[in-house]
Formats: structure tokens, C-alpha cells, sequence
């Protein structure tokens, strides 16, 4: 660990109720330098609603690469950053990989704020078994790619996780079903 670099916080952010939110990821957003975050607009109204005014950095799939780079020097001069996606645990299907791996090599503390996350909430009350659980993230969108990965994922044991886009739920129940 360098003590002359800032830290980076990952910082889970609520799924839908904006009071599903823990005080130590509201105190670390009211703390940090900057927030990095998916869509500065979604995370603002959430910032609002906790009076939090730290600036905001745009940090999403699209930009990730290079943000990641611009964290990096940012928190290579001593600046803290907490990173958010828009909803639930960085990361997780969420973008972030990059800037954590970079972190990592050039010796910046990463901390986890934990809180929410979709994935437990589900599972804790899904009535499936939880003993072992394996989590895909999100499936191909094209037919044939999802079908293959449908497949692979019919071959593991225990209770199988996949998020889903609300576009495609309904072609991706119908080829779990005909498989």
C-alpha cells in the first residue's frame, strides 16, 4: 500500500428504494474527492436526495478504458474516488474491472463498501437452494450465443444466476424452455 495515493472506494448503491443504502456508503460519498459513476444524471438524483455535492466523473462500458487511467493519476496525486454504478455492487455485471485491476498494480488501496446487491436479494428469496449457487451475469443477446451458454449452464449443480435484459426476458425464457 502507498500512503501517498488516495484510495479507491467501491460503494454499493441501492437496487430500487433509495433508503436501501448503508450510512458508511453515504458517509464515504460524502468524503470522497470525486465520484465516479455510469450515468451522472441516475447517480445525482441519489446524490440529492443525501444533499452529497462531490463532483461527478462519468465512468461507464462505453469510457471505462480510459477513465480508468484518469482515476488512476487522480488518485496517484492523494485524491480519493468512490466508484458507483447505477444500481447495486461495481463490478458485477457493472463496469469497473479495469480501474480496480489497475489499482491494484500500481499498489492504490481499494476498499468495498458493501450494500446492496441484486444477486443475494434474489437468492435469499427465491426458494431455490442456496447452499451452492454459480452467478453468469448477463447472456448473449444474439439467439444463438445465449443458447450455447444455456446449455453449459444446464451442466452445473446447484442453483444457476442470470441477470436478464427486460428487452429479452421473454426469448430468453423460450430458449431456456426448449432446451
Amino acid at each position: 500500500m502507498n500512503m501517498n495515493t488516495g484510495t479507491l472506494y467501491i460503494v454499493a448503491t441501492p437496487i430500487g428504494n433509495l433508503d436501501d443504502i448503508t450510512q458508511r456508503a453515504i458517509q464515504t460519498l460524502t468524503e470522497v474527492d470525486i465520484i465516479a459513476c455510469e450515468d451522472t444524471r441516475h447517480s445525482g438524483r441519489l446524490l440529492a436526495n443525501y444533499g452529497i455535492k462531490n463532483k461527478l466523473t462519468s465512468f461507464h462500458q462505453h469510457n471505462e478504458n480510459e477513465s480508468a487511467e484518469k482515476i488512476i493519476h487522480l488518485l496517484q496525486e492523494g485524491q480519493n474516488v468512490a466508484l458507483i454504478s447505477d444500481a447495486g455492487t461495481p463490478l458485477i455485471s457493472d463496469p469497473g474491472y479495469p480501474l480496480v485491476k489497475m489499482a491494484h498494480q500500481f499498489d492504490i488501496t481499494v476498499v468495498p463498501i458493501v450494500g446492496a446487491s441484486a444477486i443475494i436479494a434474489l437468492l435469499s428469496c427465491s426458494g431455490l437452494p442456496t447452499n451452492e449457487f454459480h452467478f453468469f451475469g448477463f447472456l448473449a443477446s444474439k439467439k444463438s450465443q445465449r443458447i450455447q451458454q444455456l446449455e453449459k449452464i444446464g451442466n452445473y449443480s446447484g442453483t444457476s444466476i442470470v441477470y436478464e435484459s427486460t428487452h429479452r426476458i421473454l426469448k430468453c425464457l423460450a430458449d431456456m424452455l426448449s432446451l
